[in-house]
């Protein structure tokens, strides 16, 4: 077991029992008195992703001092940080053993949590190369909406059987438990890691995207914005040099800098007025009948579009090519998610009844029904 003194968070409390920890039992007692007192209840954190999600009024309840990295096994390749710990000490605590985040999380702004992170669901640029952020999750300790700490999977992969509960909590925006605790899956740094670009249409990036898909290219991320398609090589100096011989590709500088803004949404493409729809489609699919800028990621399977069209027309065209939209922001509509069909929301409500009998936790945060 790793730890270093200098990587540690201010409330570090050591290696005890999470579901023991003062600050833990005091979130469970909150949620337990507006349990009784049918008190709705937003959960907060970092506070850099409030945007996301339907507009709720509720008693606020901020998770953000329960923090602290409680057990880091570089040898064993994860991470267990409670719920306030700020994304940015956990990946430079891991980065000093040269290991990342798989899931490459964004990021908006320095106060990010790993809590609201996972609550969130949202991967970066690496995503479709190395995994999803809930392929990466092991184990999650929870308060449900009556008070109740549980705990579900564990540290390892093997150790987690039957329904893995702890990843129901990566994209439910905090509507089924309060995380207390998570427990990650890391990989090892790249040796090295380079983009190359190429001048291309949209057309002919996913083609071009969808053939690579296919082959042994270390390809650990893709972006086109409508005029330049960037991809990002990763492994040793003489593996991407081949690689990028073998692509045709130009290489160019500041390779990190470029995807920070990225991941970040710090590009000059996310700095617009208009509503920013986030759209996940089969690679493969053609262009979409959508009017607007759009950027990809992820081989064409996300789909961003800064656009002021009519949401029915954005939901039918995505439909249409057995893809999903979510208005990302933007206040043109309360219909954040794209909607459920009945047997799905059936199967939600069984499930929110179950964690949050209340339904006091975040309600109405994805869906008015839930």
């Amino acid at each position: 077991m790793y730890i270093m003194e200098n990587y540690l968070t201010p409330n570090f409390h050591g290696f005890s029992d999470l579901r023991m920890n003062d600050y833990a039992q005091e979130i469970a007692d909150k949620i337990l008195t507006a349990y009784q007192q049918k008190q709705p209840l937003k959960i907060t954190s970092g506070k850099t992703k409030q945007f996301y999600g339907r507009k709720i009024n509720a008693e606020i309840l901020n998770v953000k001092n329960h923090s602290g990295v409680v057990e880091y096994e570089p040898s064993e390749l994860y991470i267990t940080a409670r719920s306030g710990t700020p994304l940015s000490e956990i990946e430079r605590i891991i980065d000093h053993k040269n290991q990342i985040l798989p899931f490459e999380p964004p990021r908006f702004g320095a106060s990010a949590t790993i809590g609201g992170t996972v609550a969130c669901g949202l991967s970066g640029p690496r995503r479709a190369y190395s995994g999803s952020l809930s392929d990466c999750i092991l184990g999650a300790d929870v308060i449900n909406g009556k008070g109740e700490q549980l705990h579900f999977g564990g540290r390892v992969m093997k150790n987690v059987a039957g329904y893995d509960v702890s990843r129901l909590m990566c994209g439910a925006l905090g509507t089924l438990g309060v995380i207390t605790s998570i427990t990650l899956r890391l990989l090892p740094k790249p040796e090295n890691e380079q983009t190359i670009t190429f001048e291309t249409s949209c057309t002919e990036a996913i083609e071009k995207m969808n053939q690579w898909a296919n082959t042994p290219l270390p390809i650990s991320a893709t972006f086109h914005d409508m005029n330049t398609l960037y991809v990002r090589l990763s492994g040793s100096p003489s593996t991407i040099k081949s690689s990028a011989k073998e692509m045709q590709g130009e290489f160019i500088e500041k390779n990190e800098t470029f995807w920070e803004t990225v991941k970040k949404h710090k590009h000059p493409f996310f700095d617009t007025e208009l509503p920013l729809w986030r759209i996940s489609v089969p690679p493969s699919t053609p262009e979409l009948n959508i009017q607007g800028e759009c950027l990809m990621e992820w081989s064409g399977a996300l789909r961003w579009y800064a656009t002021d069209s009519d949401e029915r027309a954005i939901r039918t065209e995505v439909e249409r090519v057995g893809g999903q939209a979510t208005l990302f922001k933007g206040n043109s509509t309360q219909n954040i998610f794209h909607p459920l069909s009945k047997a799905s929301m059936k199967f939600h409500k069984h499930l929110k009844q179950v964690m949050d009998p209340g339904y006091i936790l975040n309600p109405g945060k994805m869906f008015a029904e839930l």
